[in-house]
């Protein structure tokens, strides 16, 4: 029987850095500045990026290597937990927990009153992008929770083994 374990790691690997590296873009690239939620929407997708590696660095121990892959999925679904709440505060389904306005940091008072200044509000309740009604921390959540639950349906399988 062909083994799950490695499609399940490579999965858990490549959700994370498609994810984040979208968000990325859309910051450097669209010049979507992220808000507070969305920040902590890529530290889940940190997280599984290193336990995948660790997965890939012990994958001539299956048992080991499985535990780090369902560890990244567990990441992944937190980032789309994340991005799903987020999501419900854009349609205003529900209020947000913070202020959510990105702040600088770091300086002297003169250069932290003009960081202020130069910094862009980024408010967690306006979706700044949507594509058939549905925002970026949507998206997120949606593909997090079915890649999580993708990878965990594929180390459930029988013949994870390699």
């Amino acid at each position: 029987m062909m083994s799950k374990l490695p499609l399940a790691r490579a999965l858990a690997l490549l959700i994370p850095v498609a994810l984040l590296g979208g968000a990325y873009v859309s910051q450097y690239v669209g010049g979507l500045h992220p808000c507070e939620m969305c920040w902590w929407q890529r530290y889940p997708h940190m997280a599984a990026i290193a336990l995948a590696l660790l997965a890939f660095a012990a994958k001539g121990n299956p048992r080991t290597s499985a535990m780090f892959t369902t560890l990244a999925a567990i990441a992944i679904a937190i980032s789309g937990a994340i991005g799903l709440f987020h999501a419900g505060v854009e349609y205003g389904w529900w209020e947000g927990l913070t202020a959510c306005s990105t702040s600088p940091t770091g300086g002297n008072a003169a250069d932290i009153l003009t960081q202020i200044m130069a910094t862009p509000i980024t408010r967690c309740d306006v979706a700044p992008w949507s594509l058939l009604g549905i925002s970026l921390a949507g998206y997120n959540g949606l593909l997090s929770v079915g890649g999580a639950l993708a990878i965990l349906a594929l180390l459930g399988r029988k013949g994870r083994n390699a």
